[in-house]
């Protein structure tokens, strides 16, 4: 059985000897495509692929179609909008990512730039802090908990809104469960955003959800892009000064909001919520982990293509 390994943006390289020694072990043949620039490189490296491990990568209905040996695609991460699913389906190939090995380093980036934006940005004026402040957490998966864990440190009142999590798995840590999203942004100051980009969520993140904050309000978006409107979220900054935008994912109109909100609005130069030694070493271990129970044993339970 060949595994590729196949990131543009590569894994540290302890990382990548950690998932060597798993593939090595099972008795399979490992290959490395790092830091192509270009998709036809991707093709020909698949071509022979039994499983592949990716991370950003775009696994379409191309490079699926080129794949003709391959059983597996586990996206190093928790989101997995880069892979084509229905194409894979129609394959036969399984899809798994690797949920929460990634999250105490994005949870710990959310808090990072909480702080970042009530201290005005580190621009030496005078902030205020989150002690005290109400975080709303929308969406409560393993992101949301962790940025839960941290938040109470900080001595936050924490609420969180999950249309799919029960209200008693939310309350058991202590965290106080809102019954809608409208509910969840009219009472916070804070937001945390971890929804995953769906059909119903894209554009979800408008300008009357985001209106209904209380004033001083602050969104930090460690989760996707697509789910935020962005023209409506201009719009709202324009119509309230006291409003900050800090985002993990730089939106289209990037320019736009630096030159209009200088001192409320940030974004990373590229998503780096993941990019600590830490996940690094975890998602690509379990992604490795996972082809070797699937190949070998059959074991499916992070699939995200049944």
């Amino acid at each position: 059985m060949k595994v590729l390994v196949a990131t543009e943006k590569p894994f540290a390289k302890v990382a990548i000897d950690g998932i060597k020694n798993v593939i090595d072990e099972a008795g399979y043949e490992l290959a490395l495509l790092e830091k192509y620039t270009d998709k036809a490189q991707l093709l020909e490296a698949v071509a022979d692929a039994n499983a592949i491990i990716i991370r950003s990568d775009i696994v379409d209905a191309e490079v699926l179609a080129a794949a003709k040996e391959l059983k597996i695609v586990v996206r190093a991460g928790a989101g997995y909008d880069n892979v084509d699913l229905q194409a894979a389906t129609a394959a036969g190939v399984c899809v798994m990512n690797t949920p929460g090995q990634n999250a105490n380093a994005v949870a710990e980036l959310a808090l990072g730039m909480m702080v970042y934006g009530v201290r005005n940005l580190y621009n030496g004026t005078s902030g205020t802090e989150l002690m005290g402040k109400k975080l709303g957490i929308h969406a409560y998966g393993n992101v949301g908990r962790n940025v839960a864990r941290i938040a109470k440190g900080f001595g936050m009142e924490i609420y969180a809104y999950d249309a799919f999590c029960p209200k008693e798995v939310i309350e058991k840590d202590g965290v106080i469960a809102l019954n809608s999203v409208e509910e969840l942004y009219s009472t916070c100051q804070v937001v945390s955003l971890h929804i995953p980009a769906t059909a119903e969520t894209k554009n979800s993140i408008n300008y009357d959800l985001l209106n209904k904050m209380p004033k001083g309000a602050m969104l930090v978006n460690t989760a996707r892009k697509e789910v935020i409107n962005e023209a409506e979220v201009i719009k709202l900054m324009e119509d309230r000064c006291d409003f900050r935008y800090m985002t993990d994912i730089m939106p289209a109109a990037n320019a736009e909001f630096a030159e209009k909100f200088a001192g409320r609005y940030f974004a990373t130069p590229k998503k780096m919520g993941a990019q600590t030694a830490e996940a690094n070493i975890n998602a690509g271990i379990a992604a490795a982990n996972q082809i070797v129970g699937f190949l070998r044993d059959g074991i499916n339970k992070f699939q995200v293509n049944k």
